[in-house]
């Protein structure tokens, strides 16, 4: 009886110490692939982040499933043999396996197909927007606006809308109002276009030979009758993806502050002259309003 409780112990031990040595070796390869990329630039740095994420996510799943066979092994005679032919296999596959193969084989066509990186800001099946904060064999982790972190498995991914992939398009749309001349309000939008480019001429997309690709212009009218409100005006502007969200956001106060600066009514005003205009209109005819 001792011998057998010597000998369990003897296996206990022996798979506490196949754990810990799985834990460096998965340690002392993520430390050795950070370094790795620490001294070395060859490739961009998401991409270096990416590929870290994965192996990290590799070196665990793969150490311990190591350690749950070798555990098994201890206490099965011929385990290769049972392996073999006893059906695991089969059981696995049958008890759920086909949702991890799903999401393993997603996973991997996602970084080979280069559909994201870790830091893009993506939206997820139209439903979920954010930054991804890690890139796993079976799942992605998406850190929303809000701060919550959002854990989808790759299996349930079917559309990935990226915000970063090496140049983003800036478009606003500006409704204004049918009083206004239009020859003037494209005179006054190419004014803040001017004013744009100065203001994010580092954000703006260069060539090879550090030439802007597209600077802001106006794209001209592209709706006379927006929403029965007024006429739409737009403008675009090709951009760094890095820069997207800020050069937006410049864009649009630097419009805003052109058009009021000119005294350009926007759409909205013209439905308060409407109003304005029916109640003159009805005591001027003594009608009641009502």
């Amino acid at each position: 009886m001792a011998w057998f409780d010597w000998l369990d112990e003897y296996k206990l031990t022996s798979i506490f110490f196949a754990a810990v040595i799985a834990w460096l070796g998965v340690f002392v390869i993520n430390r050795v692939i950070h370094k790795f990329f620490q001294q070395t630039h060859f490739i961009e740095e998401r991409k270096e982040e990416t590929i870290a994420s994965m192996v990290r996510s590799f070196t665990r799943y793969f150490a311990t499933i190591g350690v749950i066979f070798y555990a098994l092994s201890q206490y099965v005679d011929n385990f290769g043999r049972f392996l073999a032919g006893a059906g695991v296999v089969g059981v696995i596959v049958g008890i759920g396996a086909q949702s991890l193969i799903r999401d393993l084989l997603s996973g991997t066509f996602l970084i080979y197909e280069k559909q994201l990186h870790k830091g893009d800001f993506i939206t997820v099946n139209n439903t979920f927007s954010g930054n991804v904060e890690e890139i796993g064999l079976r799942f992605i982790k998406i850190r929303e606006w809000s701060g919550k972190l959002l854990t989808i498995s790759n299996g349930e991914i079917k559309q990935i809308h990226n915000y970063n992939i090496e140049q983003m398009r800036v478009i606003e749309n500006v409704v204004i109002s049918y009083r206004e001349n239009p020859e003037e309000v494209l005179s006054v939008l190419e004014l803040a276009c001017e004013k744009i480019n100065e203001v994010n001429q580092d954000c703006l997309k260069m060539d090879g030979e550090n030439c802007i690709v597209e600077p802001f212009s106006v794209f001209g009218i592209t709706a006379i009758n927006a929403n029965y409100h007024g006429i739409e005006y737009t403008i675009t502007g090709l951009v760094d993806d890095a820069f997207y969200w800020e050069a937006g956001i410049k864009a649009r106060r630097i419009i805003a502050q052109t058009l009021f600066d000119h005294d350009i009514m926007l759409a909205e005003d013209t439905l308060f002259i409407k109003q304005a205009a029916n109640r003159l209109a009805r005591e001027k005819a003594n009608v009641p309003s009502d």
